[in-house]
């Protein structure tokens, strides 16, 4: 048993094969897990729950196959997909957790989050964070009509890459002292993210206790998930341009074990 994590699959019509690939993954069982947390960014675009995307009506209904065989699904806000609502939340199953949350799992408490708030260098994306997570900015976005969302979605697409393009890689990644803090303010044993496409799992000694870090990929190449047991995570992954599974990436696949 154990609990299932994935971000950034960044899904859209686009690349066909990172939506088949996962829909495929959550058709395969999902070993057993106990529960999946999908942690911001499995749309690479959200502009209502109102959009009748197709590629997002398959991935909804794919969702809630799984929620209907009673597994639980969790879903967080990323900087994509920040415009998920309760229509999107009745469409696949998932239940929408704030961002930040800490959670308990098999006796550790574990904090989760998208990750973007602790890419504190970053000032210009932190400051146009807090504009587009206001909820009233978020009303009067949902209130144009669909065309015109997507018109701005299109734009902001493409100035992200030119911001992303223009700055170090540094300052896009987590900042230490930010990650140090969220760990000290909410004493937790585990902080598991996404957003910074960087997977690994991290070590750290927060006021002289051992605390982990788990950073999950994007699914851009290769999927990436992290399988987080009682007795410690593995985080898998395994490429799905290639034909490999998805409901046995083993063969193909790489994990960091944290006992």
């Amino acid at each position: 048993m154990a609990f299932l994590f994935a971000s950034d699959l960044h899904l859209d019509a686009r690349e066909p094969a990172a939506t088949e690939a996962f829909v495929q993954w959550l058709g395969s069982g999902l070993g057993g897990a106990e529960a999946l947390y999908l942690l911001g960014d499995v749309f690479e675009t959200w502009v209502g729950d109102d959009d009748p995307d197709p590629h997002h009506a398959r991935v909804c209904a794919a969702l809630q196959a799984v929620a209907r065989r009673g597994l639980p699904l969790f879903a967080m806000h990323g900087n994509r997909d920040f415009l998920l609502g309760a229509r999107f939340e009745a469409r696949s199953g998932c239940r929408l957790l704030p961002d930040p949350v800490v959670v308990q799992m098999y006796g550790q408490s574990v904090l989760l989050t998208h990750g973007d708030l602790l890419c504190t260098d970053d000032l210009p994306y932190q400051e146009l964070r807090s504009i587009v997570r206001d909820a009233r900015w978020q009303q009067r976005m949902l209130a144009l009509p669909l065309a015109q969302r997507q018109w701005l979605a299109g734009a902001a697409r493409s100035g992200s890459k030119a911001h992303t393009a223009r700055q170090q890689p540094t300052i896009m990644d987590t900042n230490e002292s930010a990650v140090a803090r969220a760990a000290a303010a909410t004493g937790v044993d585990w902080i598991i993210h996404g957003h910074t496409h960087r997977p690994a799992i991290h070590e750290l000694q927060v006021d002289g206790r051992r605390v982990r870090r788990a950073v999950l990929g994007a699914w851009y190449d290769r999927a990436s998930v992290l399988r987080f047991e009682r007795d410690g995570a593995v985080l898998e992954n395994w490429a799905w341009r290639t034909g490999v599974s998805p409901a046995d990436p083993s063969g193909n696949g790489t994990a960091r074990p944290a006992p």
